[in-house]
């Protein structure tokens, strides 16, 4: 059913939300009252995961994205615009994690893939929902980093970031965070600001993590939140500022 166009809900849309931290993040936002789209490129696992929060009374509507694709984000951004005449925040979750090749292992095709998502795809999403986000009273975007591409904490010795090498997924958050501090600087009329989940158990770690998907979404929930005196261009995690 479409919404009013002048319906005054908080109105958000979440990729890659059919698992994980993108799931609860909708779980959490919808429970808000918030209006949430979970948008998922496999449409089977997206309908599932929005049948189970609306089951629950939660006002959650799936959306097809495949961050990659075009077409597929034009689509989203229509689907978006049909059922509300604002986007109040977009959370960039989607991301893969790409070989877990050594460094000395690992190709220039290795990054392919995992830049297309997790890089390429944040911009043209971001770039395609700017004119629903700007008829936002107070815009927000939340780009999902990691701790694993700041350059501070990986070179930090009793830093569990430190310990993990890779080449594709590690260098694809650094890229994320100079992303993220450009388009804060070039839209000020915008929050933006970049979230580290903490080591979280999902699939992304074979769930080796050491913190609940609650806990891991506890800065993109609080990013997503913020009012107009919120920080915008920063780097967070649970606990606060985190070091690029």
């Amino acid at each position: 059913m479409m919404n009013n166009p002048t319906n005054s809900a908080t109105t958000v849309l979440v990729t890659g939300a059919n698992k994980g931290l993108g799931r609860e993040t909708v779980r959490r936002l919808a429970s808000l009252g918030w209006q949430v789209f979970l948008a998922a490129r496999d449409a089977d696992r997206g309908k599932s995961a929005t049948a189970a929060l609306t089951a629950a009374g939660l006002d959650v509507e799936f959306i097809q994205l495949e961050v990659t694709s075009a077409d597929s984000i034009a689509a989203a951004v229509e689907a978006v615009r049909q059922r509300t005449r604002k986007l109040d925040v977009l959370v960039n979750n989607a991301g893969i994690g790409g070989t877990r090749k050594l460094p000395p292992d690992t190709e220039a095709a290795d990054f392919r893939e995992v830049f297309e998502t997790n890089v390429f795809g944040a911009v043209q999403v971001t770039n395609a929902f700017l004119p629903l986000l700007r008829a936002a009273t107070q815009p927000r975007i939340v780009m999902v980093s990691s701790g694993i591409g700041s350059l501070a904490r990986t070179s930090d010795p009793t830093r569990i970031e430190s310990t993990l090498l890779g080449l594709p997924y590690p260098s694809s958050k650094t890229a994320l965070n100079m992303i993220t501090s450009m388009y804060s600087r070039a839209l000020p009329d915008i929050h933006i600001n970049a979230a580290d989940p903490g080591y979280t158990a999902t699939d992304l770690n074979n769930n080796s993590g050491h913190q609940t998907v609650t806990e891991g979404t506890d800065a993109i929930v609080r990013l997503a939140s913020i009012g107009p005196d919120g920080p915008t261009g920063g780097f967070f995690d649970r606990f606060g500022p985190v070091p690029w």
